[in-house]
């Protein structure tokens, strides 16, 4: 399966329209100094699977992995994927890209 890379439109427009559940698999000490408003915490160094199916089977939104620039996030989707878990979404340039482009940070 391929990783694949969305844009910051595109994230933004899916957190806009609440199709997108954007899930930050930085460091709990990141998220606080800063995330992506309606990004929810799953830190990379306390993965767990089946948590992380459970948010997602819960949520029903689409799942996107987000970390600080990209390789975090490809990293935990390709663990998910030699899991056989079918997730392949990211944000390509992660937080880093949206703070400084100016969007609003929470």
């Amino acid at each position: 399966m391929a990783i694949v890379d969305w844009d910051r439109d595109a994230v933004k427009s899916g957190l806009a329209d609440g199709s997108v559940l954007l899930i930050d698999v930085r460091e709990p000490n990141e998220f606080e100094a800063g995330h992506i408003p309606g990004s929810v915490s799953f830190p990379l160094s306390s993965f767990d699977v089946e948590r992380l199916q459970a948010l997602i089977a819960a949520d029903g939104r689409r799942p996107v992995l987000s970390c600080a620039a990209g390789v975090r996030s490809v990293r935990a989707l390709q663990y998910l994927q030699s899991q056989g878990i079918p997730l392949a979404e990211h944000y390509a340039g992660g937080f880093k890209d949206w703070a400084n482009a100016g969007e609003t940070v929470e």
